[in-house]
């Protein structure tokens, strides 16, 4: 096991207990426990954990890995819902993408699905319903790595949202995301989220993410929100919308029948893939 692959493991436990052993993380990575105390130094300078005697504990109650770190997990299941929600959108559209490991997905396979250059759009209606003659696709972001991600792709427009970026998930926040996203209409928004709840809807960890994503919901004519099955039925700290202000749920198979169940009342469709 590689080094970046213990730490991956690593920061996965603690996300899961909020602390660590040393001895505990040894047995469950097969390694020496004087491999552990190296990554777990190496981890807290990198102020991903803090140590305690003979382990670590997560920063904070509602702990969250970095992006670098969470786009290893449930890899596969991420990339066949990205795919199928990149089939969602037409050419032509305008969409809104917050940041997040199945939202860059969303973004690799839109690029991949115009990558053939500027799509026929004559007669399609964009935001605001007028046909328009302009560029494959529109994506607004205030997602750093999505926005370097689709730059260099001409065929696609990329609107970012300025704002003070987060290193953690490098998403742009605060009062000049939120002049932009008021200037902008669009047809659909793809969301990355970090819990459903059937009773308090979907939820990020960080507050200020939160209200980002529910301004980008309000702007769109459809929500879409993405995000693996290990998300359902868990909660996070802010909340960003209720369910009845999502149109789909794309995940994947693993979902829980109960959860498709709760999601269907609501009115909520759930596309499992």
């Amino acid at each position: 096991m590689s080094k970046h692959e213990r730490w991956n493991t690593l920061l996965e436990l603690l996300a899961a207990s909020g602390k660590l052993e040393v001895e505990e993380a040894a047995t469950a990575l097969d390694v020496s426990a004087a491999t552990i105390r190296r990554d777990l130094d190496e981890l807290a300078e990198q102020q991903l954990l803090i140590r305690t005697r003979g382990g670590a504990v997560a920063h904070g109650v509602s702990y969250e890995l970095p992006l670098r770190y969470k786009s290893t997990r449930h890899a596969a299941e991420k990339r066949r819902i990205a795919e199928a929600a990149a089939d969602l959108i037409a050419p032509g559209e305008v969409v809104g993408l917050n940041g997040g490991t199945t939202t860059t997905e969303v973004a690799r396979a839109l690029a991949l699905r115009f990558a053939s250059g500027r799509a026929d759009t004559a007669g399609t209606a964009g935001a605001g319903g007028a046909a328009t003659s302009g560029p494959a696709l529109t994506v607004v972001t205030n997602a750093l790595n999505i926005a370097g991600e689709l730059a260099v792709r001409p065929q696609i427009k990329i609107v970012t949202t300025g704002g003070v970026a987060r290193p953690q998930t490098y998403e742009l926040v605060g009062p000049l995301t939120v002049g932009v996203l008021n200037e902008v209409v669009l047809d659909v928004v793809v969301l990355g989220v970090d819990g459903v709840d059937a009773a308090l809807g979907v939820m990020a960890h960080q507050e200020d993410e939160a209200s980002i994503s529910r301004l980008f919901a309000e702007r769109a004519s459809r929500v879409v929100v993405v995000t693996d099955s290990s998300k359902m039925g868990r909660r996070a700290f802010a909340r960003i919308c209720g369910l009845d202000r999502i149109d789909l749920l794309v995940t994947d198979t693993g979902i829980a029948p109960e959860a498709v169940a709760q999601l269907t009342e609501a009115g909520v469709k759930v596309l499992a893939v």
